[in-house]
């Protein structure tokens, strides 16, 4: 069962190190895909192979992906994020992100959760041995459970407060309209008061 703040679903374990954002969404299709198109360019040049993970009928309907390390390195491109989001995918398990396709993800509500390698190598295991096993990610705790297993994440509070809350930067500021306001009028009133003396 999935909350606000924990997500709990079957995984695919993508035994692959360094996926960057072409092989999440080849740059041909990019002039053309939209946050809601078509799911298929998610990973298409790994996808004409029938034993890639995803191809795998165990596999359908799963909501997290558990990768290596350095998941989303490369160009800046939000068609990586909306691929992986079209697909099903709503929490992204890895030993290491690309910085930009973090914030990306982070700001569509996509979930990128940072764990030990040990961890995924784990994970890997448990999901290849049993492709139903549930797997919780709880950002409350900042923990990940799954069988008798639990791990911590890596989250700093900026982006947990994001990936609670998502939305831009610009939605992000103006949350905080009072306080700028006050900020500024204080100021103004400390400027007047200088230039008074």
């Amino acid at each position: 069962m999935s909350t606000p703040t924990s997500h709990t679903g079957t995984a695919v374990p993508l035994r692959r190190d360094d996926v960057d954002t072409d092989q999440l969404s080849p740059a041909r299709f990019v002039p053309y895909f939209r946050p809601h198109g078509f799911t298929n360019i998610l990973f298409a040049d790994w996808r004409s192979d029938p034993d890639f993970v995803l191809n795998r009928p165990e596999h359908q309907g799963a909501s997290v992906l558990v990768a290596g390390h350095d998941f989303g390195t490369g160009s800046s491109r939000e068609s990586a994020v909306w691929a992986l989001q079209s697909a099903g995918f709503q929490v992204v398990v890895a030993s290491g992100f690309g910085d930009i396709f973090r914030d990306n993800a982070t700001t569509r509500g996509l979930w990128t959760v940072e764990v030990d390698h040990d961890v995924v190598e784990e994970l890997w295991r448990e999901v290849e041995a049993d492709p139903w096993l549930p797997v919780t990610v709880d950002l409350t705790s900042r923990r990940l459970g799954f069988r008798a297993a639990e791990s911590p994440l890596r989250i700093d509070d900026p982006l947990l407060r994001r990936l609670v809350r998502p939305g831009d930067r610009i939605a992000e500021t103006l949350a905080h309209v009072a306080d700028i306001e006050e900020y500024e009028s204080s100021r103004i009133s400390r400027g007047d008061e200088e230039r008074a003396r």
